[in-house]
């Protein structure tokens, strides 16, 4: 929804100086500045990955190349938005981007009468998850945030996180203990959500003053997860998006007895 003060805090001064930060583009409002009419959410998500404070933070995949999109609307929630993401994501297919995080969901708008059901949860109903399932068979790794409807009616994950090649990320804490607040699966067509989960439930984020602290929601389980997966990538830089999914899955702890809670589980990277 935006990210406040990225090209002036210490944090990401590293990736700036190092020409890290590729480009940017705010497709709300059709131009080049990332914080017009938007909000802090990207500067504290991108920190999971991009950030950089000596001997104090680093995030999860700190020396990789990034590209920052404006997508959501503060101001509205409609399925313009969706529209707006699929259009980020076939930038992102132009110029190569091989991971792309998104902390977001889609299921009720302003207009309730566009809004979606939970059995339009099925991986191919949703305008986003369309488009997701496009990106992935470009080769992208999609990787997205569950949502934080496990305590509210709505309960389930939300689009684009019902896709069937989207990884998607459930919210735990340093504890291991699944976040009440992460929305829960199956998808509408039975499938097992989340898919795998990360550090969610009070995560170490950088918000727009520059400061460390603590933030909750699936929206940084997910970038997390997306810089982990980079780094293994990087390691394997000859195997497919749908290896790289697989490797992850594989290595998670609850692989035998996967639920609708915690998915397949925690990943172990040193296992995968």
């Amino acid at each position: 929804n935006g990210f406040q003060n990225v090209f002036t805090i210490p944090a990401f001064e590293k990736a700036m100086n190092e020409g890290r930060l590729k480009s940017v583009w705010n497709y709300v409002d059709s131009v080049q500045d990332v914080n017009k009419s938007g909000g802090s959410h990207g500067t504290a998500v991108l920190s999971t990955m991009a950030g950089f404070i000596q001997d104090t933070f680093i995030g999860s995949a700190p020396n990789a190349e990034y590209f920052l999109f404006k997508t959501e609307n503060n101001n509205a929630e409609s399925k313009l938005e969706e529209i707006n993401w699929t259009m980020a994501a076939e930038k992102a297919d132009s110029i190569g981007v091989d991971v792309i995080n998104s902390s977001l969901g889609y299921s009720v708008f302003d207009d309730k009468s566009t809004s979606y059901t939970y059995a339009n949860m099925d991986g191919k109903t949703a305008i986003i998850t369309k488009a997701a399932n496009i990106a992935f068979e470009k080769g992208i790794l999609v990787v997205s945030s569950a949502g934080n409807e496990g305590n509210d009616e709505w309960r389930y994950i939300s689009a684009p996180a019902d896709g069937p090649n989207v990884l998607t990320l459930g919210a735990v804490s340093a504890q291991r203990n699944i976040a009440n607040f992460s929305s829960r699966g199956p998808s509408a067509d039975g499938r097992i959500k989340p898919d795998v989960c990360a550090v969610g439930d009070g995560s170490l984020v950088i918000n727009e003053s520059g400061k460390v602290g603590y933030s909750s929601g699936t929206s940084f389980s997910s970038p997390i997860m997306a810089g982990l997966a980079a780094c293994l990538w990087q390691m394997n830089p000859a195997l497919t998006n749908r290896a790289i999914r697989s490797m992850i899955v594989k290595a998670s702890d609850n692989l035998a007895n996967p639920n609708n809670n915690k998915g397949y589980g925690i990943p172990d990277f040193s296992r995968a």
